[in-house]
C-alpha cells in the first residue's frame, strides 16, 4: 500500500468494499460488449463507423467506447464528475479504455497517425460548480497513456440543457451551435486526425456537433471516444 492509499483509502464505488474503485465482484459486472452507434443518426452501427448514408464532409468518421453504461458504470462516472470529486479516478478509467481499445484494429490503426485528443468542453456554469471538466482530465490521462498530444481547442459557447431525458431530435437541437473552435488552435489542428473525448456517448449528438465544428475549420478526420456507451 502506498502512502496516498493509506491517507486516502480507496473504496469500491458500488459496494463500498475497501481496496480499489471496483472490487473483484463489482468489476465482473462491467460489460465491454458495447453496441456502437452512428454519431450522426444515433442508430446502431457496425464497428461504430458513421453510416455511408449519413456520412458528409463534416461528420465524424466513427466512434469508440470501452464499456456499457450500466448501474456499476454509472456510479463510476458519477464519482468522476460529482462530489466528492474523485478526479484520480481518471487513471482507473483510462486503464479500462486502454485495455478495451488496444484490441480494436481500427483504433490501433488510427493511433499510427498520431491523432490529437480534444476534450468535449462543459458549460461555464457546470465547470464553475464542479471546478473542472472531467473530459479534459480524462483526455490528459489518455494522452499520457497513448503518448499523444491533447489540445483544449473547443469552447462551449452555449449554455445547453442536460441531455438526460431528451429524445434524439431534442438532443440534436439542444447541441446545435454549442461549440466553437478557439482561433489559436485552428493551425494546430489543420489537416490532423482528431479524437474527441467525453465520458459517455448516448445518441452521438454532442460528438456530431463538435465534429462538424472541427471539420468546418481545419481537421482532416474526427473520431469520437467515450468511456461508456449508454443504451
Amino acid at each position: 500500500m502506498g502512502l496516498l492509499d493509506f491517507i486516502f483509502p480507496k473504496y469500491c464505488v458500488n459496494c463500498k468494499k475497501y481496496g480499489d474503485y471496483l472490487c473483484p465482484n463489482c468489476f465482473a459486472r462491467l460489460s465491454f460488449d458495447t453496441k456502437n452507434v452512428c454519431t450522426v443518426c444515433g442508430n446502431p452501427s457496425f464497428d461504430g463507423l458513421t453510416h455511408p448514408k449519413c456520412k458528409t464532409k463534416y461528420s465524424a468518421e466513427g466512434s469508440f467506447t470501452a464499456v456499457v453504461f450500466n448501474l456499476v458504470t454509472k456510479k463510476l462516472v458519477h464519482q468522476f464528475k460529482y462530489k466528492p470529486y474523485l478526479t484520480n479516478l481518471a487513471s482507473f478509467l483510462t486503464e479500462l479504455i486502454y485495455e478495451k481499445l488496444i484490441q480494436d484494429e481500427a483504433f490501433v490503426s488510427l493511433l499510427k497517425s498520431k491523432p490529437i485528443l480534444v476534450p468535449i468542453p462543459i458549460t461555464k456554469s457546470r465547470k464553475r460548480n464542479r471546478g473542472y471538466n472531467q473530459s479534459e482530465i480524462l483526455a490528459k490521462s489518455l494522452a499520457k497513456k497513448l503518448d499523444l498530444e491533447v489540445c483544449d481547442g473547443l469552447a462551449r459557447v452555449k449554455e445547453t440543457r442536460s441531455q438526460v431525458g431528451l429524445d434524439k431530435k431534442e438532443r440534436k437541437e439542444n447541441m446545435k451551435g454549442a461549440f466553437e473552435l478557439k482561433d489559436k488552435y485552428s493551425a494546430i489542428l489543420k489537416n490532423r486526425a482528431v479524437i474527441l473525448v467525453d465520458d459517455v456517448l448516448t445518441s452521438g449528438s454532442t460528438f456530431s456537433e463538435a465534429a462538424s465544428v472541427l471539420k468546418h475549420k481545419s481537421a482532416r478526420e474526427v473520431w469520437a471516444l467515450a468511456f461508456a456507451k449508454e443504451d
